[in-house]
């Protein structure tokens, strides 16, 4: 299994005579910044999903990893099935280089040497094609030079367009929107005023001084803004996790940003005989700590379960969520993400319960914090 490196050990923080830079600690940028390397395993659970094909890596059955290390040594891994993993990317690579091809079954090592050798071989007949064209592509280069004065503004305006909304790159969802579906109720569960229900999420649309905004500061909110417990009910079992996040919020919502939750909340869909009561739980804690904070935030609480099947679209690192707000709910204004930003604790840590947050984030293309990283700089 591939180590889980600590992630305090990369926290940077700059400070200049005027304000404090928070490095995050995963960001698109970063996770280009250097080549991939490939592990092979025996996956311990279901609890994988393919990168490729986004279906589930059942439990002992062999996944392929690519990992990537960011500028702080921070490995992420993205998983795939045998046959999902773009080998032709690596077509340079031998199969003995492979973390963990020793460890395989000789079927499946076998499999995979099949495998890295046809991608091989596909790649030599592309490479054999392209030799033609090289010189037509050299001239093509020069004659380009004399238009690149011409063009250089409408350049300017593509990649400047690319960068307000990258999100769609992880978020392509068949997720169809009908304001008809739209519920005063949860299923059976009433809901409280202003508060609505779509599919699987329950959402607070529109407060009173909520503005919808290019720039995006996104939170969880159980271990990120409010310290919860398992074992407790009740709008009023949560207390402040950080003393220091009103003050940050407001600061936030003054710069222009909008404010909005992303929380998975599983026990909504999970006690059926008792779902009012996770309903009131959950909505009475987060309107608790909005009247608190004083600032106003968009909310969407996912109800789905984790490992359900199909696998519910909204339920975090899916990025249903973020997709209904930015389509739908956000004035239809281009997201800006250099500067919009997701804070969540679930980070894959050794102590952490999953590493729901921080997939989130990276399938968006979001910059990510940690909560005592965000909240105590």
């Amino acid at each position: 299994m591939p180590v889980v490196l600590n992630f305090f050990h990369f926290l940077t923080v700059t400070k200049s005579p005027s304000s404090t830079t928070i490095s995050p600690l995963f960001s698109s940028k970063m996770a280009s910044s250097s080549s991939a390397k490939m592990i092979a395993e025996y996956a311990k659970s279901g609890r994988s999903s393919c990168k490729k094909c986004s279906k589930t890596i059942s439990a002992s059955a062999l996944r392929l990893g690519l990992v990537t290390r960011d500028a702080r040594g921070f490995d992420m891994t993205k998983w795939h099935h045998l046959h999902c993993l773009p080998l032709s990317s690596h077509s340079g690579a031998s199969p003995g280089s492979i973390k963990g091809f020793s460890s395989l079954k000789s079927s499946d090592q076998e499999e995979l040497k099949k495998l890295m050798k046809e991608s091989v071989q596909a790649l030599d007949k592309v490479l054999d094609g392209e030799k033609d064209s090289i010189t037509e592509t050299k001239e093509f280069k020069v004659l380009r030079r004399d238009d690149e004065d011409e063009s250089y503004e409408m350049e300017k305006q593509k990649v400047k367009k690319k960068k307000l909304s990258e999100s769609d790159k992880g978020s392509k969802l068949e997720i169809t929107f009908s304001a008809t579906e739209i519920k005063e109720k949860y299923k059976d569960a009433a809901l409280l005023p202003q508060w609505k229900a779509f599919q699987t999420i329950i959402f607070l649309e529109r407060v009173d001084g909520l503005h919808d905004s290019t720039k995006i500061a996104a939170f969880d909110f159980d271990g990120c803004l409010a310290k919860t417990a398992v074992n407790k009910i009740g709008a009023d079992a949560w207390s402040l996790m950080y003393p220091s996040i009103p003050e940050k919020l407001q600061r936030l919502y003054d710069e222009g940003y909008k404010l909005v939750i992303f929380t998975n909340e599983s026990n909504i869909e999970r006690w059926k005989k008792k779902r009012q009561v996770a309903v009131d739980s959950k909505i009475g804690r987060i309107e608790s700590f909005i009247k608190l904070v004083k600032v106003p935030i968009q909310v969407f609480i996912a109800c789905g379960l984790s490992n359900c099947q199909p696998e519910d679209a909204y339920r975090k690192p899916k990025t249903g969520m973020w997709h209904i707000m930015e389509k739908h709910f956000n004035s239809g204004l281009l997201i800006d993400m250099d500067h919009s930003f997701y804070v969540g604790d679930a980070a894959g840590r050794p102590n952490d319960h999953s590493d729901a947050d921080i997939k989130f984030a990276e399938a968006i293309g979001l910059k990510f914090y940690l909560p005592e990283q965000y909240f105590n700089s």
